[in-house]
């Protein structure tokens, strides 16, 4: 049992044991591109927004920080709102609203209706990707579930090397609302997507939400967000800054850093479905080796960053290293709460939008106090910090495993 929903499929299809067609996963992956471009296109657009809705880029700023804060806060809180109702449903109901939300964006008269906006896009983030993970998960055999979840994950990435650029291009030169216009389109090609290809869910009887709410707070699982928010916090204290490390420290061109970036974002696709793989081999040592080399890669990057040809060849394997763990938290995480896999998974996004946050004040204050040079080594702190947290959950795990309590059976 690894969810509390399973795919009523084919009966010839089940017979003969095949997976169903990856058109199906693929649907979720353009939901999930969606979403990535509606939360990172306002980084490129950001300028154009200020200057239409005259507000200064600070207070333009809030629009990015808020959604993240949206995204932690209000998708757990959705999750448990709408645990009863079917998966696919949800689904569709959490595509419709993040539609509804890009579309009162691209007709916001001011900036306090524009931050709305950017507020109910965030509610369908957490929620979207904690329920397609589940679903995901219980569309493929249980040795690829993490391979699964990195297909949606996919999704994500693969927005900050396509969606993000184009998004800004049609900002730049068409207008910041035509950018959201162009993330609402997608909206609605995920939404009948998931209509035509997700199977229908057949659900077993639900966990009360007292167990659901048991099942995410056992200690275990709690201390693996913990490891999940470091981790992050390591990535947005340096990713937030990386145009000004560029420019400043390594000496770039402006125009040089968007294919920089660019080349991060490939990374970043390239390691999560390498990620998914290692997870689905071997989940603990493949998150605990990742932990491990993105935190020797920041180290080196200490070093890289004044070397054009070192930074760059750094940011990629940076990249790939960083996006490569997130498959396999998101699947250990959902094997810790069996009882509660869509809560737990959502869960997992809020941490994550936490450490975000964190990370990207924790960097400003480093700057201020440290100045941009130290930002790579105190990166590699704080996910040496996030390795050590899950070393000793599996060191743990390896105790109970070779020291059985006695007069009882290992599991």
């Amino acid at each position: 049992m690894n969810s509390t929903s399973t795919p009523d499929l084919h009966p010839r299809t089940a017979a003969k044991g095949k997976e169903p067609f990856p058109v199906s996963l693929l649907s979720l992956t353009v939901g999930a591109f969606a979403i990535g471009m509606t939360e990172f296109v306002i980084m490129g657009i950001l300028p154009n927004v200020a200057d239409d809705l005259n507000v200064s880029i600070s207070t333009a700023g809030q629009l990015i920080t808020s959604y993240a804060l949206g995204v932690a806060v209000g998708a757990p809180i959705l999750t448990i709102l709408t645990h009863r109702l079917p998966q696919k449903l949800l689904l569709c109901l959490l595509m419709a609203l993040f539609i509804l939300g890009n579309g009162i964006a691209v007709i916001a008269p001011n900036y306090t209706v524009l931050m709305a906006a950017r507020l109910i896009t965030a509610l369908c983030h957490g929620t979207f990707f904690g329920v397609g993970a589940v679903i995901a998960s219980g569309l493929v055999k249980p040795h690829k579930r993490a391979g699964a979840v990195s297909i949606i994950m996919a999704g994500l990435t693969i927005a900050n090397i396509i969606g993000v650029p184009v998004g800004t291009f049609v900002g730049q030169h068409l207008g910041w609302r035509a950018s959201f216009g162009a993330i609402m389109v997608m909206g609605i090609v995920a939404l009948i997507g998931i209509v035509l290809f997700i199977p229908r869910i057949r659900r077993d009887e639900s966990a009360s939400l007292g167990k659901q709410f048991r099942a995410v707070a056992q200690p275990k699982l709690l201390i693996i967000l913990l490891a999940c928010a470091v981790g992050n916090s390591s990535l947005f204290a340096v990713f937030t800054y990386i145009a000004p490390l560029l420019e400043q420290v390594t000496g770039f061109h402006e125009s040089s850093v968007t294919w920089i970036l660019v080349l991060f974002g490939i990374g970043v696709t390239v390691g999560n479905m390498l990620g998914g793989k290692l997870a689905d081999w071997k989940l603990m040592p493949a998150i605990l080796g990742i932990f491990l080399s993105i935190c020797v890669l920041l180290t080196i990057f200490t070093f890289t960053v004044k070397s054009p040809v070192g930074a760059v060849v750094t940011i990629f394997l940076w990249g790939a290293a960083s996006f490569a763990v997130m498959p396999g938290i998101q699947v250990k995480i959902m094997n810790l709460a069996q009882e509660a896999p869509a809560l737990a998974s959502t869960s997992n996004h809020s941490a994550g939008n936490l450490g975000n946050a964190f990370g990207a004040f924790f960097g400003g204050w480093v700057i201020d106090e440290m100045g941009l040079t130290s930002l790579p080594w105190i990166g590699a702190l704080l996910v040496g910090l996030a390795f050590l947290i899950v070393l000793a959950v599996y060191m743990q795990e390896r105790r109970r495993q070779t020291v059985p309590v006695a007069g009882t059976v290992s599991k």
